[in-house]
């Protein structure tokens, strides 16, 4: 067996980046761009007023002003004002040619006609948006590694940008195995209990934004298992596997892997829950054999399974790990690193109930995973501990 700290080690270093795709900025949102992007334009390419007010000569103003016409956001024709004249803009708007400052309205005085202003602290160039104020053409607008927020999806298609070079999140196939599992709402046979693990699962990889997610059941069987593992390594980036990762009779991923291919990096780490863990490589297609226990299959998702996944993508493992104090003292034997569903809060985490690795009912309420040290067997109240903010 190894260490936690090897096994994700060996994972990081197994695991490497998707080819970048294309995506119309529209479906881009929270990828990392493969590509620097530059601006093909000055944005503003045209001076704008930044407020509803009046475009003047700012050498004007101290005169009783004309108004001379009105400029809207969208003008489609120029306007051009004289000594003593201004105009009525809006925001947005293109400033008139001769103007150079703008006015807001509430700062001035009108009259027949005429306006006076009244803002004694007016200075050139005020409210004008310059050309290429923005951004200038040919400059860079996101390097390349940016992550796309909204507000930077807002920015690319500000500067006329319509799609981007990023890199993807993977495919994902699901193979649930055991010959045990029941569809929830049927009824359950005897020896049966009903799956659950595809559902925690698909959700989970739905909440980092993967949605290309196949899942299938397979039988105990040797045979069957083969050729389900065959089939979706050739359409999935990254194949997850549930139950049959132990040495028993009727465990059977293992050998299928062997028969598939896929190169073993480890099998077993010293951990609980889920010690029976196994990661292997087919080509650069990663797989892990996930033990079968609902907690177990959770456990081993964040911390191995998704940070891989991001990692593909090249974004932050979204998994953090802080520390904090414990809430009451806990007890465990030497030799695993046990990871408890608890709560934090306050700077405070605190194990529940139900720790049992078939036990999914505590995991419904824990926002982490309390790391205790394998090495370690008493841990006293108020003592720090690493722990593993679960994402939400």
């Amino acid at each position: 067996m190894i260490t936690v700290a090897e096994a994700k080690a060996l994972i990081a270093k197994n695991i490497s980046t998707l080819t970048a795709i294309k995506l119309p900025i529209q479906k881009a949102h929270r990828h990392i761009l493969a590509e620097d992007i530059f601006a093909t334009a000055n944005i503003p390419a045209i001076r704008q007023s930044s407020m509803d007010g009046y475009a003047l000569r700012f050498e004007d103003k101290d005169l009783s002003l004309l108004i001379h016409g009105e400029m809207v956001a969208g003008s489609s024709s120029a306007l051009s004002i004289a000594e003593g004249e201004t105009a009525r803009i809006f925001t947005g708007a293109p400033l008139p040619e001769g103007a150079d400052t703008v006015v807001m309205q509430e700062k001035i005085s009108l009259n027949d006609g005429r306006i006076t202003i009244l803002d004694d602290r007016l200075q050139l160039g005020l409210n004008v948006r310059g050309i290429g104020s923005e951004i200038k053409t040919n400059a860079l607008a996101m390097h390349k590694g940016s992550f796309l927020s909204p507000a930077a999806i807002g920015f690319l298609a500000g500067i006329g940008t319509t799609e981007v070079s990023v890199y993807p999140m993977p495919s994902v196939s699901i193979i649930v195995t055991g010959k045990e599992l029941c569809s929830p709402g049927e009824v359950l046979g005897f020896g049966q209990v009903y799956e659950s693990n595809s559902y925690s699962l698909k959700a989970a990889l739905e909440q980092a934004g993967i949605y290309e997610v196949e899942v299938i059941s397979a039988d105990d069987d040797l045979e069957i298992l083969t050729g389900i593992l065959e089939h979706v390594l050739k359409n999935s980036d990254v194949v997850l596997l549930t139950g049959g990762v132990s040495v028993g009779d009727y465990d059977f991923v293992l050998e299928a892997s062997r028969l598939c291919r896929v190169d073993q990096i480890f099998h077993k780490v010293k951990q609980k829950p889920g010690k029976p863990l196994f990661f292997g490589m087919q080509s650069s297609k990663p797989v892990f054999g996930l033990p079968g226990n609902p907690s177990s299959v959770l456990s081993c998702f964040y911390n191995y399974v998704l940070p891989a996944i991001y990692q593909m993508a090249r974004k932050d493992n979204p998994v953090k790990e802080i520390n904090a104090k414990l809430s009451d003292a806990y007890h465990k034997s030497a030799g695993l690193t046990h990871f408890l569903k608890g709560t934090c809060k306050d700077g405070f985490a605190t194990p529940l109930s139900a720790q049992e690795s078939f036990r999914l009912s505590s995991f419904a309420y824990a926002n982490c995973l309390i790391c205790l040290d394998e090495n370690t067997e008493r841990f006293e109240k108020d003592e720090i501990v690493t722990i593993l903010l679960i994402p939400e």
